[in-house]
């Protein structure tokens, strides 16, 4: 099963997303974490230590902020947060976003996807952000196309949409 959640930067939808793949899953799942900390960003290290706190005992923790592909195996269970940063990561690399991510949508492992929404904003004036926010657009797409299930998040609130 293949699941996404999409919403706006403290939406929930990590929290929902971590509640649902706990539900779907019959072991322990694996928290792929995305986040590339290398840039001694003191803000972003809080938010991931809060994020650790929450996910406790729950889940397997995977660091991986490119190759998604390369961790994620079959017959097990996951949850990407979130595909933003790993769009990120991706940006200043040569690694095609889109192979990758065929790649992962057709492993027969039960995933659970997290994604910003960045889309509904002006177009922003600097190229690598107007980059970002097309690349996102269009991995939300793919990722949308192939799940059985999609939710948007709002104030930490559920809303199924696909």
């Amino acid at each position: 099963m293949k699941i996404l959640y999409i919403g706006g930067q403290k939406s929930g939808k990590s929290s929902l997303a971590e509640k649902k793949i706990l539900e779907i899953c019959e072991k322990k799942p694996y928290y792929i974490a995305t986040y590339d900390d290398s840039f001694g960003d003191i803000q972003m290290q809080e938010r991931l230590k809060q994020h650790k706190i929450r996910r406790a005992e729950n889940f397997i923790t995977i660091q991986e902020p490119l190759q998604l592909e390369s961790v994620i195996k079959s017959g097990e269970s996951y949850i990407v947060d979130c595909l933003s940063m790993w769009i990120m990561n991706l940006l200043e690399s040569n690694k095609d976003y889109k192979q990758i991510l065929k790649k992962v949508l057709t492993i027969d492992a039960n995933i659970v996807f997290v994604l910003n929404d960045v889309n509904s904003g002006i177009i922003p004036e600097n190229s690598l952000s107007r980059k970002y926010i097309d690349v996102t657009g269009i991995a939300g797409q793919m990722v949308a196309q192939s799940c059985d299930e999609v939710y948007q998040v709002i104030v930490g609130l559920e809303n199924r949409i696909k």
